[in-house]
């Protein structure tokens, strides 16, 4: 397989685990370049259900070996929890997991910045997970983030973690919350680091050395193109490039050693907490969430639904150069008599085919519909498009086309099993 980088051509939660876990049988090297565990990636084995947050959804493949690049933010306690529960359900992390030694970390001050804060906007809140991710992705940026290469040198963390809840301590006395314990963070970070220390290197010369060897890598995205903090519909958006220049930057290979962009895109539109949402249908919500659809895997909250955006796949097939498409929950539309695609905007009287970068204007668009027949036929049992009912393989060839990139992988469901290559 060329060397692959897939990305959430919607809001996040397009399906991205199920695809990766997909495709990795034909991969060598399973690469996660940013994000942190605001991500939740569901795959379904054998109707054994697995969420991943930090660690690539390789780690299910035998003989796959799996990497967390310098661009994710971890959060050390959370991932040895991760890897302890893998392994009480029998998945091997050992040898095939590597962790980049200049990855930054997520620290509980972090977190308690990220809930004060969100709590301050009240009303304007942008709905974050609270697990501390924009707050270091910040220190990152402002140059005072603590890295893992940082933690696995007991002498050095603790000497930078003194100074950093020293100083985040006082911001949090300042917002009316309680300071955190030093002592406490210091202890669950070393404990956490023993047991990490095995996993850490330089995993830019490792992913180099692979291609030198001739493997094949598949760049795992984490959230989705209008998460984005640069193309997203900001400020509502995360805190890191979730688009495919991120995964250049965020693992250390160049653009030039990128084969091919996949996007992965629902056959309707979701999206977790606040922004604006141009084709959101409470209609759609509450069938989906009948349907016991929809909630997400890291927060369990119930995602906003509504029908597909064209205006916004065609903007994310742009800003990534997506080459080909997969499209997801398919069979989440099998009873929908009548079924809605938007393809463009109308807002002041004028009717736009492009996604707008202002949040107040795309919050007062509204959407110019396109009506498909439903098929009114369970799908899940699909094994290739022929087996499809033909307004099925009708709906997902236009929605395609509006898109603008080439139909590759059609999901019905969310076993392994459940997926058609075209």
């Amino acid at each position: 397989m060329p060397n692959t980088i897939l990305i959430g051509a919607q809001w996040g939660d397009e399906g991205k685990g199920k695809i990766i876990d997909f495709l990795t049988d034909e991969a060598d090297v399973v690469v996660r370049s940013q994000g942190g565990n605001n991500a939740g990636h569901t795959i379904v084995i054998g109707g054994e259900k697995y969420v991943l947050h930090l660690i690539p959804s390789g780690i299910l493949r035998r003989s796959k070996t799996c990497v967390i690049g310098n661009g994710v933010v971890l959060d050390p306690v959370a991932l040895v929890a991760e890897i302890d529960g893998l392994r009480k359900r029998g998945v091997t992390v050992a040898k095939n997991l590597l962790i980049s030694d200049a990855a930054h970390l997520v620290l509980p001050y972090h977190r308690a910045l990220d809930e004060q804060r969100e709590a301050l906007k009240g009303r304007n809140k942008i709905g974050t997970t609270k697990r501390g991710i924009g707050p270091a992705y910040g220190d990152k940026v402002a140059r005072t983030g603590i890295r893992v290469c940082d933690l696995v040198r007991s002498d050095v963390f603790e000497k930078k973690l003194a100074l950093r809840v020293r100083e985040n301590n006082a911001i949090l006395k300042s917002l009316g919350a309680a300071p955190l314990n030093g002592k406490r963070i210091l202890a669950d970070s070393l404990a956490a680091a023993e047991v990490l220390r095995p996993f850490v290197t330089n995993t830019v010369v490792y992913l180099h050395k692979a291609m030198s060897a001739g493997k094949s890598l598949l760049f795992e995205g984490a959230q989705g193109t209008f998460l984005d903090i640069d193309h997203g519909t900001y400020p509502f958006v995360t805190s890191s490039n979730t688009t495919a220049g991120g995964a250049c930057t965020g693992s250390g290979v160049p653009p030039h050693r990128m084969d091919r962009v996949l996007g992965v895109m629902k056959a309707y539109t979701t999206r977790v907490g606040e922004g604006p949402f141009p084709s959101e249908d409470p209609g759609v919500t509450k069938n989906l969430h009948a349907m016991g659809r929809e909630f997400g895997s890291t927060t369990g909250r119930p995602r906003r639904c509504g029908w597909f955006d064209s205006v916004a796949t065609g903007f994310a097939t742009m800003v990534n150069g997506i080459d080909e498409l997969a499209v997801t929950n398919l069979d989440g539309l099998d009873a929908v008599e009548t079924i809605r695609v938007c393809h463009a905007y109308k807002v002041d009287g004028k009717k736009l085919a492009v996604l707008p970068s202002d949040p107040e204007l795309l919050a007062r668009c509204t959407p110019v519909y396109r009506e498909f027949p439903g098929w009114m036929k369970s799908t899940e049992n699909a094994q290739k498009m022929s087996d499809l009912p033909v307004r099925a393989r009708e709906y997902v060839q236009a929605i395609a086309d509006l898109t603008g990139a080439r139909l590759s992988i059609v999901s019905v469901g969310p076993g392994r099993t459940q997926t058609i290559r075209l």
